[in-house]
């Protein structure tokens, strides 16, 4: 053999093994354990529980076509506003005058012995109210005097006022209420809405994310990953300042014409590997690719908030070309308007310790409350006056409660007055999308304390928010790792009592 023709051999037989990855082994190998392992793996890829290996979610290269719920649901998309950091319930909904009497006491040890409190030490002073409290609309809802603009529409909301958790830490917390475990590794809510659904817009995400306080949640964007699903189901963020999404725009030198050239060569191999390995994470690659291609023109015009009237900036109270949390929400509406499937916003700053005056229950809380008082009234007011108030559920909440105790750490009080996170009791509001108007389910003890009836957990919330979009949440699964998962896990329940 000439040495030219070795060589031309040997480059040859290295080309060859650049093919012979672990995929290929174990598609070779199928009278093996590795094919057995291979089959139980590809006959989990179903969708809504069906059994039928490659399942019709992936019949198409795009698995965010439209698809039918298991029954016709009241909702066909959801605004969730998270507070990170958890909301003083004390301070907005759940009104407690006893809790004013025992006001710089010291905390009975009845309600510290056998607990477990992320910074509280020693023996803690009790702290009442600070904020005054009326009662709202015709369903006597009590709303503080820290929300004065959502007062005004107590009456088109469900308070659940007697949530609980078992996480007392922000980031397990704030993934058990988005993922069902306090774990990594599992898909966001949204992720699991739009692989159930599929998106009403082909040329915008079915998940959008947005954030405001100046940082992302404690989670990180885990709280809007996709986890084990395919990743053409995770939350795209997106910016309300600047570029809409990074790297929107085309590069120097490169055209309309040349960007779309350049995608269809990179999905046509795509495409090839695909029926050469049949690995569905390369169908979500060739969405995602043709997705990106056809957002540079849609993305820019609906993230655009410049064109609204003067009375919905007035309205919403925005601030256009700059980050904050009422820009997201008129934002909100304008996604859900074009068919976007779930829009999830992360405001952060709620942690209100006491540290430090910008996070003071009494200041820094309140600034807070005052930033997100105009603009979730707006949206709730806004939605109803287009008429997609009734088929978009909005929900609202934190990851957890505070005390009814000032914080103290080791036994020292805080130089300014501030709450402890507290996973015993806190509370969450929903409305719109066949939720009931002007309800309260749940109630806690004269304090605040703990809830004494009709708890609700972070599962209940996940059921009910299914529900409305049409799923039975023990149904909508996905099998990985050799068993089916859902979102709610083994628990949860529809909250009935708040359904219309």
């Amino acid at each position: 053999m000439s040495k030219d023709n070795r060589k031309i051999f040997e480059e040859a037989r290295i080309a060859n093994l650049s093919f012979e990855t672990r995929r290929l082994f174990l598609k070779d190998c199928v009278l093996g354990l590795g094919g057995l392992a291979m089959g139980s793996f590809l006959s989990g890829c179903n969708w809504m529980g069906a059994k039928d290996g490659m399942s019709e979610l992936f019949n198409s290269s795009n698995p965010l076509l439209p698809r039918s719920p298991h029954f016709p649901g009241k909702a066909k998309s959801v605004i969730y506003l998270h507070m990170a950091g958890a909301p003083s319930q004390l301070e907005l909904f759940d009104f407690k005058p006893d809790l004013m009497k025992l006001d710089g006491q010291d905390c009975p040890q009845s309600l510290l012995e056998g607990k477990k409190f992320a910074f509280i030490r020693g023996v803690p002073k009790m702290m009442g109210p600070q904020a005054n409290f009326k009662q709202r609309g015709q369903s006597g809802a009590w709303v503080s005097d820290h929300l004065p603009h959502f007062a005004t529409v107590a009456d088109e909301v469900s308070f659940l006022k007697a949530m609980q958790t078992d996480q007392f830490n922000h980031g397990p917390a704030q993934l058990l209420m988005h993922t069902g475990t306090p774990r990594l590794g599992r898909p966001s809510m949204g992720a699991w809405a739009t692989y159930g659904l599929g998106s009403e817009n082909s040329n915008l995400p079915g998940f959008v994310v947005l954030t405001s306080g100046g940082k992302f949640p404690d989670a990180g964007k885990s709280v809007w990953g996709s986890g084990f699903l395919p990743s053409v189901y995770q939350g795209v963020q997106c910016r309300s300042e600047g570029d809409p999404v990074l790297f929107i725009k085309d590069p120097e030198g490169m055209d309309r014409d040349l960007r779309k050239a350049s995608i269809d060569a990179i999905n046509e191999a795509n495409r090839m590997s695909y029926e050469e390995f049949k690995d569905p994470e390369i169908l979500s690659r060739i969405s995602q690719y043709e997705m990106a291609y056809r957002m540079q023109i849609s993305v820019p015009d609906v993230m655009n908030i410049n064109d609204e009237p003067d009375y919905i900036h007035e309205m919403y109270g925005t601030k256009p070309n700059k980050a904050c949390f009422a820009n997201n929400v008129l934002l909100a509406r304008k996604l859900v308007e074009k068919g976007v499937r779930f829009v999830q916003l992360f405001d952060w700053g709620w942690d209100s310790h006491g540290t430090e005056e910008s996070s003071a229950i009494d200041y820094g809380f309140v600034n807070k409350c005052r930033s997100i008082d105009k603009p979730m009234t707006a949206l709730l007011m806004d939605l109803k006056q287009r008429g997609l108030l009734d088929e978009t559920l909005v929900v609202w909440g934190g990851e957890f409660g505070r005390t009814p105790m000032q914080e103290n750490r080791d036994g020292k009080k805080m130089p300014y007055k501030g709450r402890d996170h507290h996973p015993e009791a806190f509370t969450m509001w929903m409305a719109g999308g066949g939720i009931k108007q002007g309800t309260s389910f749940g109630e806690t003890d004269e304090i605040g304390y703990a809830a004494i009836s009709g708890k609700t957990n972070a599962f209940d919330v996940q059921a009910t928010i299914l529900n409305q979009l049409g799923f039975d949440h023990e149904k909508l699964t996905y099998q990985f790792q050799g068993r089916p998962f859902r979102l709610t896990d083994v628990h949860g329940r529809v909250i009935n009592e708040i359904v219309a």
